[in-house]
């Protein structure tokens, strides 16, 4: 008797189907782009930010449908920011993808090399890393920034972005496809998207060890927690910024005033921006009643402890409640803001210790000792003085854009580029050489 195959295996089959397949033309297109000329892939990579200016109108729209749609499903607002693209935002994609065809190539560097005492010449070449697993929600500029820097650092690239983002995501992956397929020498089969919006791909790429080099997660918390469980190759599982500044007692209160505000309200929505602040209980009487002012007519809402709270007081218009436990380790991604009075840096340093996440930390100062000893003891991918955490990014840290930010401390620490996405392989120069 014949098997009835049910409608939920037959779309994981199909998924385990798409997945092989375009598993095994990226793995043969990353083995051709290894040796692709730079001058090839720089071609291709602006061929994709021309287009992304061209066909602007109708990436647009595409977005405009995905946004409807989560309106209609009530996502967040925080969520809808990480979705929407605009103008403004395209323009920015299309320059990050200039910058990073003008950054130098990393295939081929030599590092290291030494003469040995026996006359050997050993050392080493950078070597991309192979196929670049990349499962993201909601953000459809990732589409451009990781196959960028894959592409760039001769990787290929697997993506499956967000069921949330699926035409914007379907509209970008066009812009690439043809702005690769342009260029003789760069294999168009480099980029490969998964198209089927079945959850069940995502556990057969974290189980496909032998397709994908490294898994790349960019989203939820649940999601990371899920690929760093489940792969069976190395991922990369930080990325959720719990992140702090501290107002020491040697602040300049206007400086730390802007910093504060540029860091929660600049864009709340990213995993950089500010989570709490933390002020020195010898500037906090002065610092915390100004920026309660300055917050009270952008909506942001302020979580205080009982000293903060009891400094504030009474603000028209603020939004000011007592802190609960769990609001000192949450990630808010909205204009909440933690805020806690200390009475030392090492308490200030023993919070972040306890509720940060890696991510990126700040202190404002004008003491050097206090902002040296915060450089030196604060344990984070990205450490700050007198500057937002807004700035953890890897283009504004000179990489032309990023595949993560990564905390986690192996094989890469902070905004990922080209050089984190590679590895290295011994070269060894002899002249006859045998081992006794």
């Amino acid at each position: 008797m014949q098997k009835t195959i049910a409608p939920a295996d037959a779309d994981a089959n199909a998924a385990s189907g798409e997945l092989q397949r375009k598993g095994a033309l990226a793995r043969k297109a990353a083995r051709a782009l290894a040796a692709a000329p730079a001058d090839a892939k720089n071609r291709a990579l602006l061929n994709v930010a021309n287009e992304l200016e061209a066909r602007q109108p109708e990436i647009l729209d595409a977005n405009a449908q995905d946004i409807a749609k989560g309106r209609e499903r009530g996502l967040a607002d925080y969520f809808l920011d990480r979705l929407l693209l605009t103008p403004d935002r395209l323009s920015a994609l299309a320059a990050d993808t200039r910058r990073v065809a003008a950054l130098p190539d990393p295939v081929g560097e030599t590092l290291d090399m030494r003469n040995m005492p026996n006359g050997l010449k050993v050392g080493k070449r950078r070597v991309p890393l192979g196929v670049i697993g990349a499962i993201y929600e909601s953000r459809p500029n990732v589409t451009i920034d990781i196959t960028a820097l894959c592409l760039k650092s001769g990787n290929a690239v697997i993506l499956r972005g967000g069921s949330d983002a699926i035409n914007s995501n379907a509209a970008l992956a066009a812009v690439v496809k043809d702005a690769i397929n342009a260029v003789n020498g760069v294999p168009g089969e480099a980029v490969q998207v998964i198209e089927s919006p079945d959850r069940a791909i995502v556990s057969q790429m974290l189980r496909a060890k032998g397709v994908i080099d490294l898994l790349i997660p960019r989203g939820s918390q649940a999601l990371i927690n899920r690929v760093a469980a489940e792969a069976t190759m190395p991922a990369i599982t930080g990325g959720v910024g719990v992140c702090h500044t501290y107002v020491d007692k040697a602040a300049d209160i206007n400086m730390a005033l802007d910093i504060v505000d540029n860091a929660k309200r600049s864009r709340p929505s990213v995993c950089n921006a500010l989570d709490t602040v933390i002020a020195h209980s010898a500037i906090a009487p002065r610092f915390l009643p100004a920026l309660a002012a300055r917050w009270s007519g952008a909506g942001v809402e302020m979580r205080c402890d009982r000293r903060a709270l009891s400094m504030i007081g009474p603000s028209s218009g603020a939004r000011i409640t007592l802190a609960a436990e769990d609001d000192w380790r949450t990630e808010h991604l909205a204009l909440i803001a933690g805020a806690r009075v200390v009475d030392s840096a090492d308490e200030a340093m023993e919070h972040i210790q306890t509720y940060g996440s890696g991510h990126s930390e700040a202190i404002v100062t004008e003491d050097y000792t206090a902002a040296m000893r915060f450089l030196d003891e604060v344990d984070a991918g990205a450490v700050f003085v007198n500057a937002s955490t807004r700035f953890n990014d890897g283009g504004e840290f000179g990489l032309g854009a990023e595949v993560a930010i990564s905390t986690d401390k192996m094989h890469a620490r902070g905004p990922m580029g080209l050089r984190e996405l590679t590895s290295y392989k011994w070269i060894v120069m002899g002249s006859g050489h045998t081992r006794a």
